[in-house]
């Protein structure tokens, strides 16, 4: 059937047309089939997912969503032949992992490719995800997925003796990469990370590195800079490293779940993307973390270690606290400064400043600097204290010629970075000591100031766990570029209390 183009100038995320019911009775399409589309633009034939209206649509006209216009070069007003096509064969396999049967290799080859391609929908693809939830995948499955998400993308090679972190997320201020990268770089080790931007946090490593330099860069730039500096700090969503991963995450975020099978493929897909042969992963443990208990923690990192044992990839996994926020600042321009002060703290000890210097990021970065040495060496050694003097005498350097590679200003300081003119200070009731600080309840705070789209919002904390305080000390500072914002952040706080003080009471039960 002959239907007539009509534009949505919106983007659906897979391969999506409108079509008006009565022609979909004609054509007897349902909503579970598929549409072949084809036009005389473009000599390909496209195979997209049917949505059916009654109102929007005259009857012999389709509406064409941004990625269908793109691949078939359609514009408004052009005819295009559409008929019914076969379903993707992948959705007998997530029928199959629905009933709990291990998959084979081809079968999830054959869903990677679906997902790249458009082929699914949401709900199919939620499908899947949530199979794989109720299904644990097997570590040959896992393998199999990991290895599909790397065929389906770019892989960028970077060489020899590339070095690679990850944190498993949840903590709130946790940039040790941005302290990472310019130590690893300095010692001529090469490290190009590919980061996050924030989902549910006050900010990720790709927004809180946007306010020193930029981060979107395609393969062929990522690659030079990391030539020149030996790393780089880039968003890993402007490249096409592992794309079905993308696409997993944005159905797994609504649900609120994260299948340990996909968060290690996840993982391990774009370290193998960047032919990573080092990976050091940050397993934090504790209360409101992701990981509640070491038992946990240990499990998960035995995944890891297994995985990377397959793909050729030399993993440790470091079990570190998670019971706090690390660092002092939360939202992108706040951790920038943290991360500057950091890395020039030796000044800073000296200076009359508002900002205190961040001790647990530095301590929790070297720690980890000195695993990647020890990796990377392959023999036991003093890295605690080699990495204590690259900080000292070359970190800020490399930062700076990384900061300038990424079309940054490398001479910008700690005190040059803006943050939100609006601010309050929110102090404590009553004396005691620090018991807790949640970094659940901090991100939200700080999201509810308007980061991390807001890059100047957000808090400042001025204490930490086991502190002393006293009554109407402040605990930390609000910042927002916004009145409104800001009021909204100092109501949910009042509501939320994130930082518990004195008490041993662990639980009420009535």
């Amino acid at each position: 059937m002959k239907l007539k183009s009509k534009i949505l100038h919106i983007e659906a995320g897979n391969f999506v047309v409108v079509i008006n019911e009565e022609d979909a009775k004609e054509m007897g399409i349902c909503l579970i089939d598929r549409v072949e589309i084809y036009s005389d633009n473009c000599k390909n034939k496209l195979n997209a997912i049917p949505n059916f209206t009654k109102i929007y649509l005259n009857k012999g006209e389709i509406g064409i969503y941004e990625e269908v216009r793109q691949r078939l070069n359609i514009q408004e007003g052009d005819m295009a032949d559409v008929s019914l096509s076969s379903r993707p064969v992948s959705l007998e396999y997530i029928r199959k992992k629905i009933d709990g049967i291990n998959l084979g290799d081809e079968e999830i080859k054959a869903i990677v490719r679906d997902i790249v391609n458009g082929n699914l929908s949401s709900v199919e693809l939620a499908g899947f995800v949530i199979a794989t939830y109720v299904h644990e995948m097997t570590s040959g499955e896992t393998i199999s997925l990991i290895n599909a998400m790397v065929e389906t993308g770019q892989s960028i090679d970077f060489g020899e003796n590339v070095v690679d972190k990850h944190s498993i997320g949840g903590i709130a201020g946790n940039r040790t990469t941005m302290l990472l990268v310019p130590l690893i770089a300095s010692a001529n080790l090469k490290i190009p990370k590919t980061s996050s931007r924030a989902i549910t946090s006050a900010s990720g490593t790709a927004d809180t590195m946007e306010v020193l330099a930029k981060v979107e860069f395609d393969a062929e730039k990522i690659k030079e800079i990391v030539e020149k500096t030996n790393g780089c700090m880039v968003w890993g969503g402007a490249i096409n490293l592992a794309p079905a991963d993308d696409k997993i995450i944005k159905v797994e975020y609504p649900l609120s779940i994260d299948p340990d099978s996909q968060m290690l493929a996840s993982v391990m897909a774009k370290k193998k993307s960047v032919n990573a042969k080092y990976l050091l992963v940050d397993i934090p443990v504790g209360r409101g973390a992701k990981i509640s208990n070491t038992e946990k923690g240990k499990k998960l990192a035995s995944e890891f270690i297994n995985i990377g044992t397959k793909l050729g990839i030399n993993t440790r996994c470091l079990i570190t606290d998670g019971y706090s926020p690390v660092g002092n600042g939360i939202g992108p321009a706040l951790e920038a400064r943290d991360v500057l002060i950091a890395l020039d703290y030796e000044n800073f000890k000296n200076k009359n400043e508002n900002f205190k210097i961040p001790y647990d990021l530095i301590n929790k970065s070297l720690d980890m600097a000195a695993n990647i040495f020890e990796m990377a060496y392959n023999k036991k050694g003093e890295y605690r204290k080699t990495a204590g003097e690259i900080l000292k005498t070359k970190a800020l350097k490399k930062m700076r010629e990384i900061i300038e590679a990424q079309e940054g200003n490398p001479e910008i300081k700690a005190e040059d970075i803006e943050i939100g003119e609006k601010f309050c200070d929110i102090k404590a009731e009553y004396k005691g000591k620090v018991k807790f600080i949640s970094n659940w309840k901090i991100s939200q705070i700080a999201r509810a100031a308007g980061a991390p789209y807001d890059k100047k919002a957000g808090l400042y904390l001025k204490i930490s766990a086991g502190d002393f305080v006293r009554s109407n000390e402040s605990l930390f500072t609000l910042y927002s570029s916004s009145a409104h914002k800001l009021q909204h952040a100092i109501e949910l706080a009042e509501r939320l209390n994130p930082v518990e003080i004195g008490g041993a009471i662990i639980e009420k039960i009535e």
